[in-house]
């Protein structure tokens, strides 16, 4: 457990429980979301021994910057971190005009293992906690720019594998005196774990679900990804139902659009079929530039009449707009490599 970690409720009872002021919660609060301050010695209005027993009892790893690369365009910023146990995480800055999002990784690598996807190539390594999360966007507002306007869970590793740490991230996200970010300008993605998907509908929190469907039958989704095998596209249909019902909030179907195996109109008339009638968003994703992954990008004609195609027959669909691909940034393309700056 680290600062990072905890809400203010949850350090308030820490600080009490070592015999330090409950106030001195509100302070810390104060330095680290909005200071940046991320050094016990340097949060001068504390006492010096509160400070010291600090330093002994929740000592700060802040992480280190590997590299940073910035697209021509500057309009996304991505950051390699290295945490304190030595793994490292990739992070990205998007510029938006609406303003700034991050997309934040909730794993060191990815068991779920999509065949378009990078991030997996490298194996499952561990769970990130809540702290390590919250730390890619401090990150971002020491080193890069302070202004946020949204953070995506789209990063590195699947978020619902991650549950307890996610949901307690998302939960100190939205402290009124941290960074208190809305939840309405939360989103998580996910490629479909059912149970958790329920569990997540329940917690009452208004966050935008993202569903990295991809496909619109078991049959063309086990091709492209693995956890089809445990979770149904009807299963996950119901599940994302449940959680418009219980939430209010628009559910997002993400489509990757790969030439010869999802861009056709024989998907698109699928796609139509599954999802017709439902208060939903398709963001058709065309596929990037990867690590060998041997599946290409349709040709624009054919995106053009996918999308088309979906749209005239009544469901809501846009078409990604590129971000990062340059600095592999992209969607589908974070992978941890270290190269020399």
């Amino acid at each position: 457990m680290t600062v990072f970690d905890m809400t203010r409720a949850q350090l308030q009872q820490f600080l009490v429980d070592h015999g330090m002021k409950r106030f001195r919660a509100d302070q810390i609060f104060h330095y680290i979301y909005k200071q940046s301050v991320f050094s016990w010695e340097d949060m001068v209005l504390l006492p010096k021994g509160d400070r010291s027993r600090l330093e002994e009892l929740l000592p700060i790893y802040f992480p280190t910057v590997v590299s940073s690369l910035e697209a021509p365009d500057g309009q996304t910023v991505k950051l390699l971190l290295q945490l304190h146990d030595g793994n490292t995480v990739e992070t990205v800055l998007m510029k938006h005009d609406y303003g700034n999002s991050v997309c934040l990784s909730s794993q060191v690598g990815c068991a779920v293992n999509c065949a378009f996807c990078a991030s997996a190539k490298n194996g499952f390594v561990r769970n990130l906690t809540a702290g390590e999360i919250m730390l890619q966007l401090l990150a971002f507002r020491r080193y890069v720019t302070d202004e946020l306007h949204s953070i995506v869970l789209m990063g590195t590793g699947e978020p619902l594998l991650n549950y307890d740490n996610v949901l307690q991230f998302l939960h100190v996200l939205h402290e009124k005196d941290g960074l208190y970010l809305s939840y309405r300008n939360m989103t998580l993605s996910t490629a479909g774990i059912v149970p958790r998907i329920y569990d997540l509908a329940d917690e009452g929190i208004p966050i935008t679900l993202a569903i990295s469907l991809h496909a619109p039958s078991d049959a063309l989704r086990r091709r492209i990804m693995p956890i089809a095998e445990t979770y149904s596209v009807a299963d996950i249909v119901r599940a994302a139902d449940v959680y418009f019902q219980k939430t209010g909030r628009k559910v997002t179907y993400e489509y990757i659009l790969i030439r010869d195996v999802t861009c056709s109109l024989s998907c698109a008339k699928e796609l139509v079929q599954l999802l017709k009638g439902k208060n939903i968003l398709v963001n058709a994703i065309p596929i990037n530039d990867n690590y060998d992954v041997g599946l290409y990008r349709p040709a624009e004609a054919d995106m053009d009449a996918f999308v088309s195609y979906v749209r005239r027959h009544g469901l809501s669909i846009t078409l990604r707009r590129e971000m990062g691909s340059q600095i592999q940034a992209a969607c589908g393309q974070l992978r941890i490599k270290r190269e020399t700056i």
